[in-house]
């Protein structure tokens, strides 16, 4: 088969085309033909070698065909999407024709969108709806600021807070984007110079929850811009990895505020987090009603993989990127 991998960890340069046997699926395990896979974040992370040794190939989602299951419980030909368990970090991801995936991180869909809006969805979808609705137990009428919202998962969070009833808060580092957002159904659109919580206190602004995806670099100013007993929850690092450098509780963590993390590599799928707590379906039939937007923002055929890494670390996307295979 097909396949792009890390030759040397680095930049998108080091992504290689080369052909690999394909794979054999154990028990428990499910042969997924790839048509299409989303870009994610996390495997310019792996690629670059910020999260340690990782597989060969990259790749955390993917939709496609299945080619075989040894239990029998989803036929062959059948339409499925599949997001983590270990693709991409402890085994060979979807950057291929075929990959094997944990029959945990499968799940039949039923939706006829073409391949690219189906692979749009997985990952920030189930990363979003799991920490909105998990981590932070929001409720219609609430008021949520999403801090990172022109982000792939930043976007698929505003669409799923406003279609559940919240009043979103959405920022952006550049005043052009502000449009987009407003667009996806956000009520007002914050310009992020990193000190959000003096803004929020001057306008008199009450957030109930924060949805951070920017991370460690603004982790204090956003603990300081909840409302008292309010619920802030980290689910991304694009400001850095760096650490908060000296974080005291005492000092930095307000009385009452909830603190949480959401790390989708690690837990979705698992007994804990069953993919099956995510209405995927639901949402795919949204998608094609046109409630929400989450069509992606750029399409790239498998030999332009490359470029679109260089692209999504430049800031440029706006939106999910996704690789569709012939």
């Amino acid at each position: 088969m097909k396949a792009l991998v890390i030759s040397a960890y680095g930049g998108p340069e080091v992504l290689t085309a080369t052909d690999l046997p394909d794979p054999v699926p154990a028990a428990g395990e499910v042969l997924i033909r790839v048509k299409a896979f989303g870009l994610n974040h996390a495997e310019a992370y792996m690629r670059s070698g910020a999260w340690g040794e990782v597989a060969a190939v990259p790749g955390i989602e993917c939709a496609g065909l299945v080619e075989a299951d040894p239990s029998g419980e989803l036929p062959v030909g059948a339409r499925v999407v599949a997001i983590l368990g270990g693709m991409g970090r402890t085994r060979n991801g979807s950057y291929a024709e075929l990959v094997t995936v944990p029959a945990t991180n499968v799940v039949a869909v039923h939706s006829q969108l073409p391949w690219a809006d189906l692979a749009a969805v997985p990952e920030v979808y189930a990363t979003a709806f799991s920490a909105l609705r998990g981590n932070l137990a929001l409720m219609p009428g609430e008021t949520l600021l999403v801090r990172g919202a022109t982000s792939a998962l930043g976007q698929a969070a505003v669409n799923l807070a406003v279609q559940h009833g919240a009043n979103v808060l959405a920022t952006t580092r550049d005043p052009a984007h502000a449009p987009l957002l407003k667009e996806l159904g956000a009520a007002e659109v914050l310009i992020d110079d990193g000190r959000l919580a003096a803004e929020i206190a001057r306008r008199d602004i009450t957030v109930d929850a924060v949805l951070d995806v920017v991370g460690n670099s603004v982790l204090r100013d956003s603990l300081a811009a909840v409302r008292p007993c309010g619920r802030v929850c980290q689910v991304g690092f694009l400001g850095g990895f760096a650490p908060v450098a000296d974080f005291d509780p005492i000092a930095d963590l307000p009385s009452g505020v909830q603190l949480s993390f959401f790390g989708s590599a690690f837990v979705l799928g698992t007994p804990a987090f069953p993919l099956s707590a995510v209405p995927l379906d639901d949402i795919y039939a949204q998608v094609e009603a046109g409630v929400l937007k989450a069509r992606p923002a750029r399409v790239f055929p498998f030999d332009e993989v490359v470029e679109a890494h260089r692209v999504m670390e430049a800031g440029r996307a706006l939106g999910k990127m996704v690789v569709v295979l012939d």
